[in-house]
């Protein structure tokens, strides 16, 4: 969470609609160079100056409900400073489309209603008491 100076600074250079943005996805406010994109539409902040150490990079997800599946490899490298160049300047982690690669995104689906539910066979050691009230007289 940064100061409220800090915070109207920052309103001052993304201005009112970006910080407003910022307030509602990530809970602060946060003023950067635009280092790239992804094919997902994401974009990838850096700002070294004003930011604590290890929080210099973030993310701008596209989507309104995310998840950190649809970040890719060579930006997730960078975002988690393995590597000092985004994949955008650096050419060894020039990301090209391979034949085996899914052309669209599917999301984790781990906490969510289509999660995996694994189905047993075996009867359970206990089960469930329900109690049962004799009625009043």
């Amino acid at each position: 969470m940064s100061t409220i100076l800090r915070t109207l600074r920052n309103l001052r250079r993304v201005g009112f609609k970006d910080a407003a943005h910022q307030m509602q996805n990530i809970g602060d406010t946060k003023a950067g160079t635009l280092i790239g994109m992804d094919k997902y539409g994401n974009k990838y902040f850096e700002n070294l100056e004003e930011e604590l150490p290890l929080r210099t990079r973030w993310v701008d997800y596209k989507d309104k409900e995310y998840d950190a599946s649809q970040i890719e490899p060579g930006w997730h490298a960078w975002m988690s400073y393995l590597v000092d160049k985004p994949p955008s300047a650096d050419p060894i982690l020039q990301r090209q489309v391979r034949e085996w690669e899914p052309k669209t995104h599917r999301p984790v689906l781990t906490l969510g209603r289509s999660a995996y539910k694994p189905y047993s066979t075996t009867k359970p050691k206990y089960a469930a008491w329900t109690p049962v009230a004799a009625p009043r007289q």
